[in-house]
Protein backbone atom coordinates (compact mmCIF):
# COMPACT_ATOMS: atom_id res chain seq x y z
CA UNK A 1 0.00 0.00 0.00
CA UNK A 2 2.98 2.31 0.32
CA UNK A 3 2.68 5.81 1.67
CA UNK A 4 -0.87 6.49 0.53
CA UNK A 5 -2.99 8.37 3.03
CA UNK A 6 -6.49 7.13 3.80
CA UNK A 7 -9.28 9.45 4.85
CA UNK A 8 -12.11 8.11 7.03
CA UNK A 9 -15.36 9.81 7.96
CA UNK A 10 -15.68 9.30 11.72
CA UNK A 11 -18.95 11.10 12.42
CA UNK A 12 -20.60 14.48 12.37
CA UNK A 13 -19.66 17.54 14.37
CA UNK A 14 -22.66 16.92 16.65
CA UNK A 15 -21.36 13.44 17.59
CA UNK A 16 -18.48 14.97 19.51
CA UNK A 17 -19.32 16.74 22.76
CA UNK A 18 -16.99 19.44 24.08
CA UNK A 19 -14.25 18.12 26.39
CA UNK A 20 -15.57 14.53 26.28
CA UNK A 21 -13.47 11.80 24.67
CA UNK A 22 -15.01 9.33 22.26
CA UNK A 23 -13.50 6.03 21.10
CA UNK A 24 -13.68 5.50 17.34
CA UNK A 25 -12.43 2.45 15.44
CA UNK A 26 -10.75 3.77 12.31
CA UNK A 27 -9.24 1.13 10.05
CA UNK A 28 -6.53 -0.61 12.07
CA UNK A 29 -6.32 2.11 14.74
CA UNK A 30 -8.48 2.82 17.77
CA UNK A 31 -8.76 6.58 18.15
CA UNK A 32 -9.59 8.84 21.06
CA UNK A 33 -11.37 11.85 19.57
CA UNK A 34 -11.85 15.08 21.49
CA UNK A 35 -13.67 18.34 20.81
CA UNK A 36 -12.15 21.24 22.71
CA UNK A 37 -14.16 24.07 24.25
CA UNK A 38 -13.31 26.26 21.24
CA UNK A 39 -14.85 23.69 18.86
CA UNK A 40 -11.66 22.19 17.41
CA UNK A 41 -11.59 18.42 17.00
CA UNK A 42 -8.47 16.33 17.60
CA UNK A 43 -7.72 12.63 17.14
CA UNK A 44 -4.98 10.67 18.89
CA UNK A 45 -4.38 6.96 19.19
CA UNK A 46 -6.31 5.64 22.20
CA UNK A 47 -3.08 4.28 23.66
CA UNK A 48 -1.35 5.93 26.58
CA UNK A 49 2.38 6.54 25.93
CA UNK A 50 3.15 5.70 29.58
CA UNK A 51 5.20 2.47 29.85
CA UNK A 52 2.25 0.75 31.56
CA UNK A 53 -0.15 1.89 28.80
CA UNK A 54 -3.90 2.33 29.12
CA UNK A 55 -6.66 4.22 27.29
CA UNK A 56 -6.73 7.97 26.71
CA UNK A 57 -10.39 8.53 25.76
CA UNK A 58 -11.40 8.89 29.41
CA UNK A 59 -8.92 11.71 30.00
CA UNK A 60 -9.77 15.26 31.00
CA UNK A 61 -9.49 18.01 28.38
CA UNK A 62 -8.45 21.53 29.35
CA UNK A 63 -7.72 23.93 26.51
CA UNK A 64 -5.71 21.97 23.96
CA UNK A 65 -4.31 19.58 26.54
CA UNK A 66 -5.39 16.12 27.58
CA UNK A 67 -4.69 14.91 31.11
CA UNK A 68 -4.51 11.14 30.89
CA UNK A 69 -6.84 9.29 33.27
CA UNK A 70 -4.29 6.92 34.81
CA UNK A 71 -1.02 8.81 35.28
CA UNK A 72 -2.05 12.48 34.93
CA UNK A 73 0.40 13.05 32.09
CA UNK A 74 -0.31 16.27 30.21
CA UNK A 75 -0.51 15.68 26.45
CA UNK A 76 -0.76 18.40 23.79
CA UNK A 77 -3.65 17.36 21.52
CA UNK A 78 -2.20 19.40 18.64
CA UNK A 79 1.10 17.50 18.48
CA UNK A 80 0.72 14.41 20.67
CA UNK A 81 3.72 15.52 22.75
CA UNK A 82 3.76 14.70 26.47
CA UNK A 83 4.64 17.82 28.45
CA UNK A 84 7.51 18.12 30.97
CA UNK A 85 8.45 16.80 33.44
CA UNK A 86 7.26 13.61 31.70
CA UNK A 87 8.19 12.71 28.16
CA UNK A 88 6.79 10.69 25.31
CA UNK A 89 4.46 11.04 22.41
CA UNK A 90 1.11 9.67 21.35
CA UNK A 91 0.28 9.27 17.66
CA UNK A 92 -1.90 12.15 16.48
CA UNK A 93 -3.85 12.32 13.23
CA UNK A 94 -5.05 15.23 11.07
CA UNK A 95 -8.77 15.98 11.41
CA UNK A 96 -10.78 17.98 8.91
CA UNK A 97 -14.37 19.16 9.06
CA UNK A 98 -16.15 19.13 5.71
CA UNK A 99 -19.56 20.70 6.20
CA UNK A 100 -20.98 18.60 9.03
CA UNK A 101 -18.70 15.57 8.44
CA UNK A 102 -15.63 14.96 10.57
CA UNK A 103 -12.81 13.16 8.77
CA UNK A 104 -9.47 11.81 9.93
CA UNK A 105 -6.47 10.92 7.79
CA UNK A 106 -4.29 7.89 8.51
CA UNK A 107 -0.91 7.41 6.89
CA UNK A 108 -0.69 4.49 4.48
CA UNK A 109 2.07 2.86 6.52
CA UNK A 110 -0.53 2.19 9.24
CA UNK A 111 -2.90 0.37 6.87
CA UNK A 112 -2.42 -3.37 6.60
CA UNK A 113 -3.45 -5.17 3.41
Amino acid sequence: MGNTNHEYTIGTVQHFLPQIGRVIGCGPVELAVFKTSDGQIFAVENKNPHPKGGPLAEGIVSGHYLYDPLYDWKIDLRSGEVQAPDNGRVASFPVTVDGDSVKVTLQGTLIQS
